[in-house]
């Protein structure tokens, strides 16, 4: 409670209408609550360390947490207060404990971030009234979480510099564009089995990209050590950003730097062709708006209206050309 209040205190909130508990066990949490006037938000925090005396396994056990889940879903329902469970993840990100809680509730949202970064991203994975995986991008500050207005623009960082192995690529997270740079680095291997380190993004596909241009653009990048990263510590899941992910590794490869005012993305299949992703016109308008000129697409990419200069790419080919010959 100490630890609350000086929080509050710090983020200049500490007159605001909060009642605070500190008990865990279901009985006591509901029986407060039958005495006074329904509040009108309900979290708790953490539903693992909550329990019920009608049963004697140990708190944070799937019955525990799903008796426990139960009966204050039926006390949200009866009262109308909105009700948050604030839950712990596993190493893999997983909701830890009880993944059964899930079909409880009404949505699903994880609160993401990385040590080294001094944003979080809140991402929707289940949500019965509205669209799955919308993100909300939020800055953290000394007063708390501010919104990030222009998340682009943030995961960009600055591009002064100009260097080989860098590539924009324009995603959607959710209905959201999304530019972010893709890093690669292409190095020599110093030992027998060439090393991939990647950081987010699928090692599965990045060994699939890699294999496509040794085999459809003869490159031969496979015998050497391959390290690619997502700048800001972005998890990108979607295939349009094979298209990106190849640039980075060529203009790596060959010391060429990619156009800094080019955006790219686009899906790469097993015979080399690139295909189209969704939501291209969105993309396209977000790179525009950030003050990028150029962009490399699918074939058959519609842009009118959008101000850039679009240059199809129809294969990995296409693209190795396009590398080799871009201007510093």
């Amino acid at each position: 409670m100490a630890q609350v209040r000086l929080r509050a205190s710090r983020m200049g909130v500490s007159q605001a209408p909060v009642a605070l508990g500190s008990a865990t066990c279901i009985e006591d949490i509901l029986a407060t609550l039958a005495r006074a006037p329904a509040p009108d938000i309900l979290a708790i925090d953490s539903i693992q360390t909550i329990w019920t005396s009608a049963l004697e396994a140990a708190p944070g056990t799937i019955t525990q947490v799903r008796t426990a889940t139960h009966d204050l879903v039926r006390y949200a329902k009866q009262s109308g207060t909105a009700l948050i469970l604030v839950g712990h993840v596993t190493k893999d990100g997983q909701i830890a404990g009880p993944k059964a809680v899930e079909h409880l509730v009404d949505a699903v949202l994880y609160f993401e971030g990385e040590r080294g970064h001094h944003f979080r991203i809140l991402r929707a994975v289940k949500n019965r009234f509205g669209a799955t995986d919308e993100i909300g991008v939020f800055e953290m500050t000394g007063a708390g979480l501010a919104e990030v207005a222009n998340p682009s623009a943030l995961f960009l960082g600055d591009r002064s510099g100009l260097a080989p192995g860098l590539a924009v690529f324009a995603g959607i997270e959710g209905t959201r564009p999304l530019l972010v740079e893709i890093q690669a680095l292409v190095a020599p291997s110093a030992y027998g089995s060439p090393r991939r380190a990647v950081v987010g993004w699928d090692t599965g596909r990045l060994s699939m990209i890699l294999a496509v241009l040794d085999t459809r653009a003869g490159l031969g990048i496979s015998g050497q050590d391959v390290y690619l990263n997502v700048a800001g510590g972005l998890k990108i899941a979607e295939p349009a950003a094979d298209l990106a992910a190849a640039a980075a590794l060529i203009s790596s490869f060959t010391g060429r730097p990619l156009p800094k005012d080019c955006v790219v993305f686009g899906e790469i299949s097993l015979s080399g062709d690139v295909r189209p992703g969704p939501q291209a016109e969105a993309r396209l308008k977000e790179a525009a708006k950030l003050g990028f000129k150029r962009a490399l697409v699918p074939p058959g990419t519609k842009s009118d209206g959008v101000g850039l200069a679009v240059e199809a790419i129809d294969d990995v080919r296409a693209l190795a050309r396009f590398v080799g010959e871009s201007a510093v």
